[in-house]
């Protein structure tokens, strides 16, 4: 199966693309998983024909593929309510506009269209991204939530997001939502919602980030071979817990990262406690061979060790299925 091993781009969007391409190249990743921000990828330029070509060349100049692209930044503001300051602060002008919340959704949903259709040209089938939730600020429960509230919320999704998908449709594209706190699927029971909602179409599938299912309690392993189906793409991120002192808190209490009173931190692939070995072998189990794609996340530690460190982590940790039986040799016919 060999699946490849990439880099996730979007904590590096700080450096020039070329840049980051010569360091991933140089380290031995054999990919990118490219973000649209920073100057990595532009989705309006979808259609220049030079401008995909040169992205294209510099992968080529330096040995790396793409399998997929990601776009989280504009796919968070096509639900998201409130749209705010943190959204003025992940967002291109030409998305936010002139600041008006439906005008955010509205060119955000129209960024996405085109970032399939820059998919479709670079060879690619899978964008990775967030949906963005306006329900999100609901999930504490309190003052109390009506069932008709969260209804509208995943009827917001739907109608918000089945446009864009069809665009995804047209040009033989997948999405790959990844389930992640402020999302409008964030653990198991809200993904199952999702895709009622969406009407379990194709072309919305699930990008797997484990570090998220850990802090939140969720069994990663179980998660993989229930969705086996709508696993679109890997990101290998890691979490570390502070839990159990009596004091850290899993809502990490307005606390930045790498700070100790935090309950959980990112930490870099391999360091946390992520069960790497079941979750590569329920990969190999439900069958997926697309990128595992290290996504770089620690707050504490130099991206530049940890970039490398994680890919050896992944390359000796990611085995593939056997091409036979062990037993098989036990066999006299």
């Amino acid at each position: 199966m060999a699946r490849p091993i990439t880099l996730f781009t979007g904590q590096w969007a700080d450096l020039p693309f070329e840049e980051v391409a010569r360091l991933a190249s140089g380290w031995g990743y054999d990919g990118l998983e490219i973000a649209c921000w920073g100057d990595h990828l532009d989705p309006w330029r979808w259609d220049d024909d030079e401008y995909v070509a040169g992205r294209l060349a510099i992968l080529e100049k330096y040995n790396l593929r793409v399998w997929a692209i990601s776009n989280h930044l504009k796919g968070q503001a096509v639900c998201d309510d409130p749209i705010d300051a943190r959204h003025r602060d992940i967002l291109s002008d030409r998305v936010w506009g002139d600041g008006d919340p439906e005008g955010v959704r509205q060119r955000a949903a129209e960024e996405m269209k085109h970032t399939a259709r820059l998919a479709a040209r670079l060879g690619v089938r899978t964008v990775v991204g967030f949906t963005g939730s306006s329900i999100w600020k609901y999930v504490a429960m309190f003052p109390p939530v009506s069932a008709e509230l969260v209804d509208a919320g995943y009827r917001d999704f739907a109608d918000r997001w089945n446009p864009i998908l069809d665009v995804f449709d047209e040009v033989g594209v997948r999405f790959a939502h990844e389930v992640h706190p402020s999302e409008i699927a964030y653990d198991w029971w809200t993904t199952v919602r999702a895709l009622e909602a969406i009407g379990h179409r194709e072309a919305f599938g699930l990008n797997w980030d484990p570090s998220h299912f850990v802090w939140q309690q969720l069994d990663p392993v179980d998660f993989l071979l229930e969705f086996s189906s709508r696993i679109y793409h890997v990101d290998c991120k890691d979490v570390k817990l502070r839990l159990g002192n009596g004091r850290n808190g899993r809502l990490s209490s307005h606390l930045p990262w790498a700070d100790p009173r935090r309950g959980w931190d990112f930490v870099s692939t391999g360091r946390g406690d992520v069960p790497w070995e079941p979750s590569f072998r329920a990969l190999n189990a439900i069958g997926y061979d697309g990128p595992v794609s290290v996504e770089w996340e620690d707050a504490g530690m130099d991206r530049l060790v940890g970039a490398p460190e994680a890919l050896a982590f992944v390359r000796a940790n990611l085995f593939d299925p056997p091409s036979a039986a062990f037993d098989a040799a036990f066999s006299t016919r």
